[in-house]
């Protein structure tokens, strides 16, 4: 049962008042490849991301930090100049990065237990890993 289609060869395709032909673009787009698989180069790329893990003070750094927070409280209204280094959560994943932050404090809000830098930046204290000032070179803070 050879058939060779020699009946409708010679026929041109049916053209309908109502529906237009389709361009070569829009024909081509029918048959372009898709992704299946949406979303998965980014769940991979955020599988590969590397988070640090928080690391809590021992009992030295926590006396330091502290020290340091006094120290703050009692020079706050000079607004001085200090080099935070903190943890910042990661949104989507446990862990997260550590971050410094350069600037001067403008206070300590107290009741969100966060320092509030004078470009309105806020750490919470509960965050601070090390804090250090910036000091002149006859010991007065900037």
């Amino acid at each position: 049962m050879f058939h060779d289609y020699s009946d409708i060869k010679d026929m041109s395709r049916p053209y309908y008042d109502d529906l237009p032909p389709m361009s070569q673009h829009d024909r081509a787009a029918q048959f372009a490849s898709f992704a299946a698989l949406t979303g998965y180069d980014d769940a991979v790329g955020e599988t590969v991301r590397f988070t640090d893990c928080k690391h809590e003070l021992d009992e030295d750094g926590i006396n330091r930090l502290n020290s340091q927070l006094c120290r703050l409280m009692e020079n706050i209204s000079e607004r001085p100049e200090i080099m935070a280094v903190y943890f910042l959560p990661d949104e989507k994943k446990s862990g997260g990065s550590y971050n410094v932050k350069r600037g001067a404090v403008r206070i300590i809000d107290t009741y969100e237990n966060s320092l509030v830098f004078a470009d309105g930046m806020r750490i919470p204290i509960v965050d601070l890993y090390s804090l250090e000032f910036r000091e002149t070179e006859n010991g007065a803070l900037v």
